[in-house]
């Protein structure tokens, strides 16, 4: 089996939100980066070499598959801020129906700028989805 492509490889985040681009980017990550922190309690982690992470869990499948990937986090992508928070184990329609415009994937909500969805949401969606993934592993600080 493969192991994660996506794992912490110890950067440091300060320095990789300060090389986010255009500078309305970077503001949005410092923004996301605060916000992150302040709803999980978590200190952020570098997954890789652009995606910030808070918190962390280990799985195994029943397939035998193991591995640990981030908990929550984001990641301020040249198109889209790319906000993972969407564990994909729970419907989260009634919260993503408030939150403004936006994109979802498999596992991540797609947001253009911050100026297109309600913050107070996106934190209640936040939480929502630590809840949620805490219900099948455990959640460890980062």
């Amino acid at each position: 089996m493969s192991a994660n492509t996506t794992r912490p490889d110890g950067g440091d985040v300060s320095a990789f939100l300060q090389t986010v681009t255009p500078p309305s980017k970077a503001a949005e990550a410092a923004r996301l980066d605060s916000l992150f922190r302040q709803v999980t309690g978590f200190a952020p982690l570098m997954w890789g070499p652009s995606i910030v992470g808070y918190g962390r869990y280990r799985y195994r499948y029943a397939s035998g598959r193991a591995g640990e990937f981030l908990a929550t986090g984001f990641s301020p992508r040249k198109a889209a801020h790319s906000i993972y928070v969407l564990p994909g184990y729970t419907d989260f329609a009634p919260i993503l129906a408030r939150l403004g415009k936006h994109r979802t994937g498999k596992s991540c909500l797609y947001v253009n700028k911050l100026a297109d969805i309600d913050v107070a949401v996106l934190a209640e969606l936040i939480r929502a989805g630590l809840n949620d993934l805490a219900t099948r592993w455990t959640i460890e600080p980062t």
